[in-house]
């Protein structure tokens, strides 16, 4: 049969016009569609760059939109991305570090922080794998692809569980740091003497409504990039500042010689040992942030994502461990479970009193910056828990300033009935924290990899050890909690 078409040749490309009717005359619009040949794979990218030789070796297209986007200010850089995850991970689980080394000892305690951060970068990267190649935009919906709806459900509540913990401890800490605890003087004491700053609530409420609250009423994470990249500064700042004042001590020979390897010589010492490893696990888990990164990365791809996650991961390792070594030698066997607190007094060094305020203040500071990133990732998570099939978050206003005040309220009456920050990472650490940074990938990856999906034999491997790891990790830590609170009961 006689046919009116012809083929296209390979080389060609269509760019799709709009006809222009000499009668009716349309205003001149631009078109965003461009079909382009396959193999021409420097032009088949959403902001139009070319892709380097590592990056053609991996390219696969299944990995990107089929209608490519312009580029948008709203897009988020790689080093806007590595401020906003670097700021999901480094906050108050920094502050328990040099604790855990007081129960692990040096050696111990600085391996496992190198092996926590490069586990958890693999979790990271088999994640975004496998959420680009379902096109998934939450955490909830890549686990819902492989594990189905009621892990999904079981996942955000993790999520819910793990941040509003996680800032109900921000804000103990900002209580505990400005107003004073029942063993250590506040700032405000130190700088004005008694008065209604002493009220502890009090000095919550006013941080959370006058600083908080608009930072948090922002409905974009690329939004906070500025603010993160400030707290990534402070959280270097306190780390300068206490590894400069420990290498001081040490010359001077003001430092007591630190233990180097785990205390198994008490029962309450082998408690605190099953304990402290879950708190560890506690200190990398970003994973709830991921995605809504990712989606706003520009020019997005797996392996830009998995360049973000590397560059932030080397900067977590050397700040957790600069801080966890440099925090125990100061205080040996003093260090509290916050050591923050630890700075209120005097350090045996000149211009104590001067770093000291530093030290607690530009923390502060930094806490109050990274609130507003782990804050998006939970109302995102609430909204989608509470109101599924609604209009995304971001295109009702009203919604989200609603969900904004609630959570708020939530987290601040929280601040007020949990004692102190260790009894909140002990029971997080074993749970909610273990199962999002690693039970959840682990079983993420293993499951679609059973259903066809690429998965080499070492990332079997290193998803099944990771899987074994964890549930190993959350037994043990749950049963050390109840024996400790048992101990302490008693």
């Amino acid at each position: 049969m006689d046919s009116n078409y012809t083929t296209i040749s390979n080389n060609s490309y269509v760019d799709l016009q709009i006809r222009d009717d000499p009668q009716n005359p349309l205003p001149q619009r631009k078109t965003h569609i461009k079909l382009h040949p396959l193999h021409e794979v420097e032009n088949f990218i959403g902001n139009g760059q070319s892709l380097d030789d590592d990056d053609q070796d991996d390219f696969d297209i299944d990995d990107y939109p089929l209608v490519s986007k312009k580029k948008t200010s709203k897009d988020s850089g790689i080093y806007g991305a590595v401020f906003n995850l670097t700021t999901s991970i480094i906050g108050a689980g920094i502050m328990a570090l040099p604790a855990t080394m007081k129960v692990l000892g040096l050696v111990l305690g600085f391996i496992l922080i190198i092996v926590m951060g490069i586990l958890s970068e693999i979790s990271v990267e088999l994640l975004v794998r496998f959420s680009v190649r379902f096109k998934a935009s939450s955490y909830g919906e890549v686990v819902r692809f492989a594990l189905g709806k009621p892990a999904k459900v079981l996942s955000e509540i993790c999520i819910i569980v793990n941040n509003a913990g996680v800032l109900v401890v921000y804000l103990i800490i900002i209580g505990d740091v400005m107003s004073g605890s029942l063993h250590h003087v506040g700032v405000f004491d130190q700088w004005l003497g008694n008065g209604f700053w002493d009220h502890r609530k009090l000095v919550i409420l006013v941080v959370v409504v006058v600083f908080l609250a608009p930072l948090c009423a922002l409905d974009k994470i690329d939004s906070l990039s500025l603010t993160s990249a400030a707290s990534v500064a402070l959280a270097v700042v306190f780390v300068v500042v206490c590894f400069i004042v420990a290498f001081v001590k040490l010359i001077e020979g003001k430092i007591e010689s630190p233990r180097m390897t785990p205390d198994f010589g008490s029962k309450q010492a082998i408690l605190d040992l099953l304990v402290v490893i879950p708190i560890m696990t506690n200190a990398y888990v970003c994973h709830f942030n991921v995605q809504p990164i990712y989606n706003e990365l520009e020019g997005r791809s797996p392996q830009k994502m998995n360049r973000v996650g590397r560059i932030t991961t080397v900067l977590c390792v050397v700040v957790y461990a600069s801080t966890a070594i440099s925090g125990y030698l100061l205080f040996g066997k003093d260090t509290e479970s916050d050591v923050l607190t630890n700075f209120d007094k005097d350090l045996g060094i000149r211009f104590s009193s001067a770093l000291n305020y530093i030290v607690r203040i530009g923390y502060i500071l930094h806490l109050v910056l990274v609130f507003p990133v782990v804050h998006f990732s939970l109302r995102q998570t609430v909204d989608v828990l509470v109101f599924e099939g609604s209009a995304p978050l971001s295109e009702s206003r009203k919604r989200s300033l609603a969900l904004t005040a609630v959570l708020l309220a939530l987290i601040y009456f929280g601040s007020t009935m949990i004692p102190n920050i260790w009894t909140a990472f002990k029971f997080t650490g074993a749970t909610t924290a273990v199962s999002l940074g690693f039970i959840f990938p682990s079983l993420v990856a293993l499951r679609l990899s059973q259903s066809g999906e690429d998965l080499n034999a070492g990332e079997k491997f290193l998803s099944w050890l990771m899987l074994i790891l964890a549930i190993i990790v959350s037994i043990v830590g749950v049963i050390g909690n109840i024996y400790s609170l048992k101990s302490d009961s008693e």
